[in-house]
C-alpha cells in the first residue's frame, strides 16, 4: 500500500483578476520508505502541493491519503504521523537549541522527562549536543538547518517532508544532511518527500522523481530513467528538456520512465 496516495489533488486561488489555478490535478503514489524528488521550476505548483501533503493549506478538489488518513477527512492524523521541515525553519530567537527541542516534545504531548530525554537523543543524532545551551540566533546556517531537522523529527514521524532543504548551506553541510536523510530511510525506514532546486540533490538522494510543471505531473521516475529517456547525461539536462527549456537530443531515444 503507497504511504502517500492523490488523485485529482488541485488548489484554486482567487486573485484580483480572477480564480489562479495553482495545482491542477495532481496524481502521486509514494511506497513507503521512498525518497521523493518534487521537482518543477519556479511557480510550477510544487510548494503549494507540499503544503497540502501537510494540511498547512486544504485542496479545493481531489483526494489524498498520507499515512493512511484522509487529508481532509482526518488531518489531525495525518500531522500525527508526518515531520514538516520549512524552507525558512521556524526558530524562536528566545530560545535555547535545548528548549526549543525540549519545547517541541511537550507540543507532541510528552512529559518534560521524556522530552529532555529525547532532546538529548536529537542532539546527538545530529551532532547538536555541543550546541544545547546556545542561543538559536547564535547558531550557523547549517547549525539551524539540523535544528530545523531535529524538531520535525522530535515524534519519530513515518514521512519526512523537506522544502528545499538545503539552500543556503555550504559544500560541507549539505553532505552531511544528506547522509541524515539516507540513514533515515536505511535505519528507520522513514519515508521522505523534498523539494530542491540542486538537481545534484535530487540525483545523488532521490529514489525517484516527481516533476511538475504548471500544476500538473509531467513526468516520473528513478534519475537514471528520467536521464535515459532523454538522451541527458546529466539530471539537470534532464528536467531542462522534460520542462521545455531546452530540446532533448534530435538522436534519443524515448524510453519508458
Amino acid at each position: 500500500m503507497p504511504i502517500i496516495s492523490t488523485a485529482g489533488l488541485t488548489r484554486t486561488f482567487t486573485g484580483r483578476s480572477g480564480p489562479v489555478e495553482a495545482v491542477r490535478g495532481i496524481d502521486l503514489t509514494v511506497r513507503p520508505g521512498e525518497i521523493l524528488g518534487l521537482l518543477g521550476p519556479n511557480g510550477a505548483g510544487k510548494t503549494t502541493t507540499l503544503r497540502m501533503l501537510t494540511t498547512l493549506l486544504p485542496p479545493t478538489g481531489g483526494a489524498a491519503t498520507v499515512a493512511g488518513h484522509d487529508l481532509v477527512k482526518d488531518p489531525a492524523a495525518v500531522r500525527r504521523r508526518i515531520g514538516y521541515v520549512a524552507q525558512s525553519g521556524g526558530l524562536d530567537p528566545q530560545e535555547t537549541v535545548r528548549s526549543e527541542l525540549v519545547l517541541q516534545g511537550r507540543l507532541y504531548g510528552l512529559d518534560r522527562t521524556r522530552a529532555t530525554a529525547r532532546a538529548e537523543e536529537l542532539a546527538v543524532d545530529l551532532d547538536l549536543t555541543e550546541l544545547l545551551d546556545r542561543p538559536t540566533p547564535a547558531l550557523s546556517g547549517g547549525q539551524r538547518r539540523r535544528l530545523d531537522l531535529a524538531m520535525g523529527l522530535t515524534h519519530r514521524p513515518e514521512i519526512l517532508f523537506l522544502d528545499e532543504p538545503t539552500t543556503g548551506l555550504d559544500p560541507g553541510s549539505r553532505a552531511d544532511l544528506w547522509a541524515l536523510v539516507r540513514r533515515l530511510r536505511d535505519e528507520h525506514g522513514t519515508t521522505v518527500v523534498l523539494t530542491t532546486h540542486y538537481l545534484d540533490e535530487a540525483d545523488a538522494l532521490a529514489d525517484r522523481i516527481v516533476v511538475v510543471d504548471k500544476g500538473t505531473v509531467v513526468a516520473e521516475g528513478s534519475p537514471a530513467a528520467l536521464k535515459a529517456a532523454h538522451g541527458a547525461a546529466t539530471l539537470q539536462d534532464a528536467f531542462l528538456a522534460i520542462t521545455g527549456r531546452v530540446p532533448a537530443p534530435a538522436d534519443s531515444t524515448p524510453v519508458a520512465v
